[in-house]
């Protein structure tokens, strides 16, 4: 048996669940460590709407793989993993890139300390890259369509990833910048079922979204760069409404306005690892409820 970490898994997920379809299977009963210097339960709950593949899992290594679900075009994934994932049970953790962006994109919204990280925690980085078929963005459901393609290569991909090297699966977690927050948005409500806490860049909520698990009161990073943060829209605002919407719902959320406008706070990567890693699944109330660790952001408020 692989050794648990308190690790995060951040993954980007599109709807699914009884109404969009997948193949589910109950969460398995697993252990999940306390995070040192949190208040974080020693007995985490375990999320309940796993996947299981539909398709052929490839064996997972550093680099770009293929993953095949039914019913959907086969997608490439830049996976970024050691061989610590053979022994141990990591995070994982889906990012989601920009409009005329690219998977690789993950380096700098995530950061290349925090990936090092992850990989020697066990667990893997994956970044899908987009279907032309999406349209105008890269995402489908950010460019207004209903097909749920994305959600589906991220329930592959976590499910080829349980299957085949094993994962922490209360520490899945989604990250993304601009069309990349949004879906990650999208994710986090769609997939609430096993999203144990987000980040977006320049993301937010532009209308009402479905939740797959309204019992799992994920937590979410939530930044825009300001009045100046427009492109096609004002990502002050759905950021804000996306904060407004699961503060309503009794769900931990911190808004951070970095002032920069469209672009990803690099100098916040390390303080975003910290606070995914600080928000397991299922845990309630935040250890960040009673006030921001000083190694927070200046320009967040909870």
């Amino acid at each position: 048996m692989k050794k648990v970490l308190a690790a995060a898994l951040i993954v980007t997920v599109s709807a699914c669940g009884g109404e969009e379809g997948g193949s589910w299977s109950g969460a398995e009963d697993s252990a999940s460590d306390a995070l040192a210097g949190t208040s974080a339960s020693l007995a985490q709950p375990s999320p309940t709407f796993l996947p299981k593949p539909t398709g052929t899992c490839p064996e997972f290594k550093d680099g770009t793989l293929t993953f095949q679900p039914a019913g959907v075009a086969a997608r490439s994934v830049r996976i970024w993993m050691s061989d610590a994932a053979k022994t141990l049970d990591g995070p994982l953790v889906f990012y989601w890139h920009g409009t005329g962006s690219q998977p690789t994109e993950a380096t700098t919204g995530i950061g290349t300390t925090q990936i090092e990280a992850i990989k020697a925690q066990g667990g893997i980085v994956a970044a899908p890259a987009h279907d032309p078929a999406a349209g105008t963005f890269p995402w489908f459901y950010v460019s207004s369509t209903s097909r749920d393609d994305d959600f589906r290569v991220a329930d592959e991909i976590l499910a080829c990833a349980i299957q085949k090297v094993g994962i922490n699966v209360s520490r899945i977690h989604s990250m993304g910048m601009s069309a990349g927050g949004l879906n990650t948005t999208h994710m986090s409500y769609r997939r609430s079922g096993y999203i144990a806490s987000v980040a977006t860049y320049s993301g937010g909520r532009t209308s009402t979204i479905p939740t797959q698990d309204p019992t799992n009161k994920f937590a979410a990073m939530i930044f825009h760069g300001g009045s100046s943060d427009q492109v096609v829209i004002n990502f002050q605002t759905v950021s804000q409404n996306y904060y407004n919407d699961l503060k309503s719902k009794s769900q931990f959320a911190m808004i951070c306005n970095h002032g920069r406008g469209h672009s990803i706070p690099t100098d916040a990567r390390a303080a975003v690892w910290q606070f995914l890693q600080a928000h397991p699944f299922g845990t309630v109330p935040s250890p960040y409820a009673g006030g921001l660790p000083s190694t927070m952001p200046s320009y967040c408020q909870r």
